[in-house]
């Protein structure tokens, strides 16, 4: 997909745990990765800056579309944005959840389910006339599945295994060499900023270590029926029968994950058919200045405008 605008140039923005992924559209080549949100504190700000840094180094961006996590109530706010990126040139700012640009860049318009798990995870369904979204619920209370439930349920099992509860694993040592005194690991954890990522890093060493180790792969079944759950929930709500099911992010990199995923919607969603992405996050951002206005997801856009000149 390529963006432009009548405008002038159009910033994509893809807002994620990991990092905030934007790409130029309109005829200028740029592409960049800043830091990733923190959904613990403001998130139109952390947005704004990675927007007024391209601006820096690319020029100003008449349009900006964005696709973000951490987008609550209070944060949908694209005049805020809007308010925010004046300094970039930005005139017209279009903001949705993350979960709809995962859609769209996954399926485009097509009807269908999209479980996206990266560090958190987000499952979306569109029906002929309505759509469901499942979990994305963050790491406290939902997110199952993802990269960071995969990391807490390694940290429980290796704080078992140390003091007894539970079974030896492999995965004493991956979290032994990031954290030598295992008993004082939780203090570093609470007091580390980054500890939604470092806790999602160690989901990469649990699929590595899934066909050798016991309570790796369990982690990783237990990942994959949680995602399969999801999608099929959010298919019945919105109405789809036989699902196409899309499944994206860095979690379905793991083989064990995605197989037991599919094996879990042969059960919970007989006939759904498996297909690969279309595109990313940032195809998503993207494909909102397109969107049509009869699409079930066009409802959920925010849009601010700047009036004059």
């Amino acid at each position: 997909m390529s963006v432009s605008d009548e405008a002038g140039p159009s910033l994509a923005v893809d807002g994620g745990q990991t990092g905030i992924k934007v790409r130029a559209g309109g005829g200028v080549t740029f592409a960049r990765t800043y830091p990733g949100v923190r959904t613990n504190v403001g998130v139109l700000p952390q947005l704004a800056d990675a927007v007024l840094a391209a601006a820096r180094e690319a020029g100003p961006f008449a349009t900006v579309a964005v696709g973000t996590t951490g987008l609550t109530e209070a944060e949908d706010d694209p005049g805020r944005l809007l308010a925010l990126c004046a300094a970039a040139g930005v005139r017209r700012v279009v903001l949705a959840h993350d979960s709809i640009t995962s859609y769209l860049g996954a399926l485009g318009p097509e009807r269908g389910v999209v479980v996206a798990a990266g560090t958190g995870v987000v499952t979306l369904a569109v029906g002929a006339d309505r759509m469901a979204r499942v979990d994305g619920w963050g790491n406290i209370m939902g997110d199952a599945g993802s990269g960071y439930w995969i990391g807490r349920e390694t940290l429980d099992a290796v704080m078992r295994a140390f003091d007894g509860r539970g079974p030896g694993t492999l995965l004493s040592g991956v979290v032994g060499a990031r954290f030598p005194r295992l008993d004082q690991a939780y203090i570093e954890l609470q007091t580390d900023p980054d500890r939604v990522r470092l806790v999602a890093s160690f989901a990469a060493a649990v699929s590595d270590l899934a066909a050798s180790d016991g309570v790796a792969g369990r982690i990783c079944a237990r990942a994959g029926e949680e995602l399969a759950l999801s999608a099929a929930t959010a298919a019945r709500v919105a109405g789809l029968d036989r699902p196409v099911v899309c499944l994206v992010g860095s979690v379905f990199r793991s083989d064990a994950v995605r197989s037991s995923c599919l094996d879990a919607l042969s059960r919970l969603a007989p006939g759904f058919r498996d297909v690969p992405p279309r595109g990313d996050g940032l195809d998503g951002a993207e494909a909102l200045l397109t969107l049509p206005p009869d699409h079930p997801l066009a409802s959920r856009l925010s849009v601010a405008e700047a009036t004059g000149r």
